[in-house]
């Protein structure tokens, strides 16, 4: 079941020069970065009261990333909700006709397991659904 928005994800050419805006912008410097290698990103997270906002800069030209804002631009890349079960929301919501971007929940950032649904879905949102990873569960 999806319990909340999670975040939303915004995509960024410069992940230097975008921390420092969204830190004008929200008076508060970013609580967290990290590298996802497999998804060939850096990420930076802001927290304003219980919602995040997750910036999202390529580190190679063939990610996901890099390849949204070439066609796009920056901006809006997903939007993503937490859930309690992620292999039963992926479940539920293949059986509902949604397409998974993956059979398999993947480790993301934040500690979190994560599963896209393909936006020809959903209106042309990227959404991602993710679950906390807790250590010796998976």
């Amino acid at each position: 079941m999806l319990t909340n928005l999670e975040h939303v994800g915004i995509a960024v050419r410069d992940l230097a020069a975008s921390n420092e805006l969204f830190a004008k912008l929200l008076n508060s410097p970013p609580y967290k970065a990290e590298a996802v290698e497999a998804e060939g990103v850096t990420t930076s997270f802001f927290r304003v009261n219980e919602s995040k906002i997750e910036l999202l800069e390529a580190t190679r030209p063939d990610s996901p990333i890099a390849k949204f804002i070439e066609k796009k631009g920056e901006g809006i890349h997903h939007l993503a909700f937490e859930v309690d079960d992620i292999r039963a929301e992926m479940q539920r919501l293949s059986g509902e006709g949604f397409t998974l971007l993956s059979d398999e929940p993947k480790r993301g950032a934040d500690n979190k397991w994560v599963c896209f649904l393909h936006p020809k879905g959903t209106n042309g949102v990227l959404v991602e659904l993710c679950q906390e990873i807790q250590e010796g569960i998976n």
